[in-house]
């Protein structure tokens, strides 16, 4: 039957480019401290490390109060810690969190929740804590807190969406920025059965029903739509269905930027998201400037959309 716990994992961002930057020595002695620090924030706020991930950590906490309570401080304190470091060796750090009844074996955990914690993790881009729904009702928000519905999310390996949020900890108010581009204006979103977005970039053509989302853009084999080009990040950005929405987040080192057809100019996206609207292209690792740089092409189908925003991801 197992007991009922708040699964947490959080996994470090940028280590490759610390790697490159510092040796595998010195680069190792700097993911092993992070690590370590990452399983202290837990401890502290009684949490329970089940293990460690090499530049990750698995933790499950008896009150979702105290999960939250860590998550958030260990983002504060990892900001603090960062501001000074050159960019080149910056890591973030993304956060999974998920409730449930989990299982112990031999000091390892199991259950639907380990699972999905995991999931949300690999989902969120960098500095990012996501939950279920399940985690956010279940305690008070902390001042300087506060929680974004992102709606049905479909969770890989998963038959149904669950309902998932993303918890903003840097406690500014909410910047999300709402314009009405003219003249896209039209109906309502379609359901997400109905919906879907086609990719070509090259000979390379491919179409993703919104109810397998999210997908990633990247130069891993592993990427959902790859592009072979070495500006292209190994996970270079990540769409996602959210509210109804087509949301392209950039997750990669030297940025994306996406043109919308009949648009008045390119968008930059640096560790941010937009909106998708109808069809564009995306241009991954240079400007549209260079004529040269790796350029999908994208086109939503029965998911015309009349909103775009940016957001700080």
């Amino acid at each position: 039957m197992g007991t009922f716990h708040t699964v947490i994992f959080a996994d470090l961002t940028g280590s490759t480019g610390v790697f490159e930057a510092l040796g595998n020595q010195k680069a190792t002695l700097a993911v092993t401290r992070l690590t370590q620090l990452m399983a202290q924030a837990c401890e502290s706020h009684h949490g329970d490390v089940v293990k460690t991930l090499g530049d990750g950590v698995l933790a499950v906490f008896e009150q979702v109060s105290d999960a939250i309570a860590a998550m958030v401080a260990l983002q504060r304190e990892h900001r603090e810690r960062i501001a000074q470091w050159p960019p080149r060796l910056v890591m973030q750090i993304k956060v999974g969190m998920a409730s449930g009844n989990i299982v112990r074996v031999d000091g390892d955990c199991y259950g639907e929740a380990v699972n999905l914690a995991a999931r949300l993790c690999d989902m969120a881009a960098p500095s990012e804590i996501w939950a279920t729904a399940q985690v956010t009702d279940a305690a008070p928000l902390a001042s300087g807190v506060r929680v974004r519905a992102l709606g049905p999310v479909a969770i890989r390996g998963m038959a149904e969406a669950r309902e998932v949020c993303q918890i903003h900890w840097d406690g500014a108010e909410n910047t999300d920025l709402l314009t009405l581009p003219a003249p896209l204006g039209g109906p309502e979103a379609p359901e997400k059965a109905l919906s879907r977005i086609n990719l070509t970039w090259l000979d390379v053509n491919a179409a993703f029903p919104a109810y397998q989302l999210p997908i990633h853009l990247g130069r891993l084999s592993d990427a959902e739509f790859a592009v072979n080009d070495p500006r292209v990040s190994r996970r270079h950005a990540r769409i996602d269905w959210v509210d109804n929405n087509f949301v392209l987040t950039d997750l990669s080192s030297y940025g994306t930027w996406v043109r919308f057809a009949g648009g008045s100019g390119d968008l930059t996206l640096r560790r941010s998201a937009c909106v998708l609207l109808e069809k564009g292209e995306i241009s991954m690792g240079a400007p549209f400037t260079d004529f040269t740089a790796p350029t999908v092409s994208f086109s939503l189908s029965n998911g015309a959309v009349s909103l775009l925003y940016q957001r700080k991801a």
